[in-house]
């Protein structure tokens, strides 16, 4: 072993080669109140992103009213808004996921929610439409850091056979802060309790208090011991781990009163610093390029599903069923309800079942629902109710699919790329569907023409169909496997001991 560099510096001591059984030791780790302390640090923003941008859904009728404060049309927050903040998203995770690969999860994770933090504060304080638009990119800036970071630290930190669930419920919770959001937008936009350019400042300053709180708990979530020993700090990795382990045999003495099992598989890696960007794409591209495209179809399929459509949901109820936007919020809540419980009562299933059958399967069911509920639509067979309804049920299996997107990127490539991954999918599938979808489906979904809105849920069901038929080929059985087992570090020293990837 050697002497480590300075803390937090990029480019470690890189001559040096180890052998260590660190991601053993996290994977065997039994469930304890360790592992909710991370979940709750790193998983809890989503409720803060969910939050977000339903608020902004529901309160683009009330922006574009006279008194709010803002000179702004109903078009412009759900379409060039949406899209600011979503391009903003992409070029975060880029910025971000960088950096997260270079510098460590912890340092990246605490600046990415105060960047988030300190825009959607300064959106509150609008007062033009420039102003708005500007801090919606940068609260997209924030959030899109947030991605790279937090599922990178996540998967390197939560046990092997626990990962696939906790991964979906962490993103899963986006729609807590859906349901909060919608729920909370309802009592913010009555102008008998506030005034009509007051209520939906409170809302994203009230987000930020919630942030606030979750920076606090984060402080307390440790640096990745796996980033840690491939950078040259081998040394605080298994100082780190041990302090882990104390906490959690600890407890288990407590409640069963028996030990930790024994660690089982060590792993050799020539320590390196940091992997520049022509590595990282020949990885990706080129060693494991059916996992590029099996990445690429599902982000694409679950980015046109969420940020095409789904922004456009308060428009249509407004539009074709006559709900006031004093109540979609009430609509949006159910909705928000089915996407989270999703990946909370099917996420053990990517773990028991296995990742191939629950990814496609969830990804063909949604669609097929979607084409369902498009021929009811444009038949005029559906009151905003029973459309509810409808989308409660597509989004059941399509929230669990859009989630496992994020978990089979961050788990499917090596170590030193994994955050960049991340980043690099979730931009480019988030553009094709998150930055053209809100253009283009704003209109549609906002013209008050019923084969508009149907065309729209119809190329929305069509991009989840061939995600789910790609992920039937293609998905990679990761269930309850080591991350360097699924995907071997480049650091490997020795690539025979690491069973070779199952592409």
């Amino acid at each position: 072993m050697h002497t480590p560099p300075p803390k937090g510096h990029p480019a470690c001591v890189t001559n040096a080669t180890i052998t260590t059984s660190v991601p053993a030791r996290l994977d065997r780790l039994p469930w304890s109140r360790w592992h909710w302390t991370v979940v709750i640090g790193l998983g809890t923003v989503w409720i803060l992103d969910g939050l977000e941008v339903t608020v902004v859904g529901n309160i683009a009728g009330r922006l574009s009213e006279e008194g709010s404060g803002l000179p702004i049309t109903s078009g412009e927050v759900t379409g060039l808004a949406a899209a600011l903040y979503v391009a903003g998203a992409c070029s975060g995770a880029l910025f971000f996921g960088r950096l997260t690969d270079r510098f460590g999860r912890k340092k990246l994770f605490i600046v990415t929610l105060a960047v988030y933090l300190a825009a959607t504060a300064l959106t509150a304080l609008s007062f033009s439409t420039w102003w708005f638009f500007l801090f919606r990119f940068l609260t997209g800036f924030g959030i899109g850091g947030e991605y790279a970071a937090i599922n990178s630290a996540i998967d390197e930190l939560i046990p092997a056979p626990y990962r696939g669930r906790v991964d979906l419920i962490i993103n899963g919770s986006f729609w807590l802060g859906a349901i909060g959001g919608s729920l909370l937008s309802v009592v913010m936009l009555d102008t008998n309790v506030f005034a009509q350019d007051v209520g939906w400042r409170l809302t994203f300053a009230l987000g930020v208090v919630l942030g606030l709180v979750i920076l606090l708990v984060r402080r307390h979530v440790p640096e990745s011991p796996r980033w840690l020993f491939i950078h040259g700090r081998g040394a605080e990795a298994d100082s780190l781990v041990t302090s882990i382990e104390k906490r959690v045999e600890a407890e288990i003495k407590a409640k069963r009163g028996t030990p930790l099992p024994p660690a089982e598989g060590e792993i050799t890696i020539h320590q390196r610093g940091d992997v520049g960007f022509g590595e990282i794409a020949r990885t990706v591209f080129s060693r494991y390029r059916r996992r590029a495209i099996l990445g690429l179809s599902l982000f694409i399929g679950q980015a046109f599903l969420y940020n095409a459509i789904t922004f456009g949901f308060g428009a249509i109820l407004t539009t074709f069923f006559g709900v006031s936007t004093s109540r979609t919020g009430y609509f949006f809540a159910v909705i928000a309800a089915g996407n989270f419980l999703g990946p909370l009562l099917l996420g053990k299933l990517f773990d028991t079942v296995g990742r191939r059958v629950m990814i496609s399967s969830t990804y063909l069911l949604s669609g097929l629902l979607l084409f369902g509920t498009a021929w009811l639509f444009g038949a005029g067979h559906l009151t905003a109710n029973t459309l509810t309804a409808c989308w409660c049920v597509v989004l059941f299996f399509a929230s669990a699919g859009a989630s496992s997107a994020y978990l089979t990127v961050s788990e499917i490539f090596p170590m030193e790329t994994r955050a960049m991954a991340i980043a690099f999918f979730y931009a480019l599938g988030t553009a094709a569907g998150g930055i053209s979808g809100p253009l283009l489906f704003s209109h549609l979904t906002s013209s008050g023409v019923v084969g508009d809105t149907v065309l729209a849920f119809r190329i929305g069901a069509s991009l989840m169909c061939l995600a789910g038929l790609v992920a039937a080929f293609l998905a990679v059985r990761a269930e309850g496997r080591s991350l360097e087992s699924i995907a071997a570090p480049l650091s490997t020293k020795r690539p025979d001991a690491v069973p070779a990837p199952a592409e």
